[in-house]
């Protein structure tokens, strides 16, 4: 089914287009990746689909029957009404019994929790009911009865994030699914879940995002808005890297061709009037097409700096017995390390286990309760925090810039002054006079990282630093680090940008316990998904593993490959479990609809519901691999 045609789509700001013309579809089941750079228009676009802003030119037709919803990076509420008010706003007598049971769940009301559960199997709303559940226990979104305006950022995006994914879950069947970076502000255990419920749902996606792991998981498609242009690539992120480098290359070489062109129809124009009138008319128009191909400017995000970084003595950075502890909740529990130069740290753990606590006590910025922090005398912090661009006052962007020096000095010997260093982060000579306040948020992002880096320092702490940053400027930041002589200490929810950089893992386990992991981010994720399974295997049984046969090439002659005889026995014994599970689905809701269940055994048998449609799933996946041979 046709979703979204998008018809010569053009935007401007003032003078600056951000796309022109561009036009595409969108079809039923697929899960489109879009990127550009920060300040083309992505959000813009997502926006003009969703009617919530006007094109200059051009139109976006969605199908009759099909449903935008828009997940955004700045979400709107009710601010006077709770977390609960805000997720279940429909009317609907399903979601209407959805959010009194939540709310009659959460205060433990018992004869509300039994009214609930008659009004759910009458309504035969079980299934719904498991999806929600699921959806807010793995967002940890709990008290549901607080007002949204108490909420912190993080807390903000994960009740908007809920409440789209309920709404999507609910309402449409036919829903064309729009996110705008919705992995920010949430740890890696809700980004894996995520990316594992997106790409299992029947859902269609348009999607922008930085995160590389994310994108390959979740998208088969990736579109990038570059230059005003919509260009696409099918496959994954690597895929599209090196289909990007062919274009360019491509790009490039037939620019060449056109200069070479341009200085003989230059020579040719250049001359007298009267010899140029008895030529046609066709080559002078020619000539101005000819021109603009010979002026285009091919910008490519991978850059190299040789950085004369500031000189690191013998000592760099001591942590003795430190403690440290808000209230009942420890943060560090005699935390005791000796940093070493060039040395490349991740910091990784759950959302509140005291990270940035870490990364400010170790500048002097908090002080531990007990402890020491010794500092070399030479070192230099570099200082990436989530508070965000520190403006004063509405300076243009190289005004900005030049507040924290001239000039970057290189191992050469040379130097890069502002707007040359401005122009390798990607800020074109017309956006460094732009005023701060007419930034995009991704902009004033990639700006705060580029004057943090401009002061020349030896130990960075990133915290968080690819949030909101587009593709290109990571891949900018990476080469950066990768080149980097200093330490570097980097908190980020992005798996793909802490494998590239980091050499070991500090793991905040919570309780103050911080754990020396000795690998990337990849390795500690393996290690720890083998623990879970010795530990499961203990008291379950095993799940079965579904492995998809590798196709191999049949002669057309030839019958299809029929079933062993142990594929058989597994083919008739997969009906059966299917059936089992099915059996034990119905029972439970018929347990859950009597009203003298506590409230631990509804909870049980909650779980048990969102593990048997699991188990269907495989079980039924692995059905109709088999049913082609039987």
């Amino acid at each position: 089914m046709h979703y979204l045609s998008v018809e010569g789509l053009t935007k401007s700001y003032g003078i600056n287009p951000l796309f022109n013309n561009i036009s595409f579809h969108i079809n039923e089941g697929e899960k489109i990746a879009l990127i550009a750079r920060n300040g083309v228009g992505k959000s813009t676009l997502l926006r003009i689909i969703a009617g919530q802003e006007v094109a200059d030119a051009g139109k976006a037709h969605i199908s009759k029957g099909v449903t935008v919803a828009l997940f955004e990076q700045d979400p709107k509420f009710d601010e006077n009404k709770t977390v609960l008010e805000n997720i279940f706003t429909s009317s609907h007598p399903i979601m209407s019994v959805m959010r009194e049971y939540e709310a009659a769940l959460e205060a433990d009301d018992a004869d509300m929790i039994t009214e609930c559960i008659g009004k759910i199997d009458e309504l035969g709303a079980w299934d719904y009911e498991a999806k929600v559940h699921q959806i807010l226990g793995k967002l940890n979104i709990h008290h549901l009865q607080n007002k949204v305006n108490s909420l912190s950022g993080g807390q903000r995006k994960r009740v908007a994030l809920a409440k789209t994914l309920i709404d999507i879950g609910f309402e449409h069947q036919h829903t064309l699914l729009m996110m705008d970076e919705p992995t920010n502000h949430l740890d890696v255990n809700m980004i894996e879940w995520l990316e594992h419920y997106l790409s299992q749902e029947n859902i269609t996606l348009f999607l922008v995002t930085h995160d590389r792991y994310f994108l390959d998981a979740v998208c088969t498609e990736i579109w990038e808005l570059e230059r005003e242009n919509m260009y696409t690539y099918v496959g994954d992120y690597e895929n599209y890297m090196e289909k990007k480098a062919a274009r360019i290359e491509s790009e490039l070489s037939s620019i060449d061709k056109a200069k070479n062109q341009y200085r003989k129809e230059l020579e040719w124009m250049r001359k007298q009037p009267k010899a140029r009138s008895t030529k046609s008319r066709s080559r002078q128009d020619n000539f101005y097409e000819v021109e603009a191909r010979a002026k285009q400017k091919i910008e490519d995000a991978q850059v190299q700096l040789q950085v004369k970084m500031s000189r690191i003595g013998g000592k760099v950075l001591e942590v003795k017995k430190v403690y440290k502890s808000f209230g009942e909740l420890p943060i560090l529990k005699g935390f005791d390390y000796t940093f070493s130069k060039g040395e490349r740290i991740g910091v990784i753990g759950k959302n509140g286990v005291g990270k940035s606590t870490f990364l400010n006590i170790l500048q002097g910025l908090e002080k531990p309760d007990t402890g020491k922090v010794n500092v070399g005398d030479t070192i230099i912090f570099g200082n990436f925090s989530q508070q965000g661009l520190v403006i004063k006052e509405n300076l243009r962007v190289i005004e900005y810039v030049k507040t924290f020096a001239e000039n970057f000095p290189l191992a050469d010997g040379g130097s890069l002054n502002a707007a040359q260093f401005l122009e390798l982060f990607l800020f074109t000579p017309d956006k460094q006079y732009t005023y701060l306040n007419s930034l995009s948020g991704g902009e004033k992002k990639r700006l705060q990282l580029l004057t943090i880096l401009f002061t020349n320092p030896n130990f960075l702490i990133l915290d968080e630093p690819t949030n909101d940053l587009d593709l290109p400027t990571l891949a900018v930041l990476e080469n950066f680090l990768n080149d980097y002589q200093g330490c570097v200490l980097i908190v980020s929810h992005d798996r793909y940008f802490m494998d590239r950089l980091v050499d070991h893992l500090f793991v905040f386990e919570g309780d103050g316990e911080v754990r020396d992991f000795p690998g990337n981010y990849t390795q500690y994720r393996i290690e720890e998904k083998e623990k879970e399974k010795r530990g499961s295997s203990l008291n379950t049984k095993p799940e079965p593993v579904v492995v998809k046969p590798v196709e191999q090439p049949k002669p057309a002659d030839k019958p299809l490959r029929k079933l062993s005889f142990k594929e058989k026995q597994e083919f008739e014994n997969i009906e059966k479990d299917i059936a089992k599970l099915e059996a034990e689905k119905v029972t439970i809701a018929e347990q859950m609809s009597v009203g003298t269940l506590a409230f631990d055994e509804i909870k049980k048998l909650s779980d048990r519901l969102i593990a048997i449609d699991n188990e269907l799933g495989l079980k039924e996946f692995r059905w109709l691999e088999l049913s082609e041979g039987a």
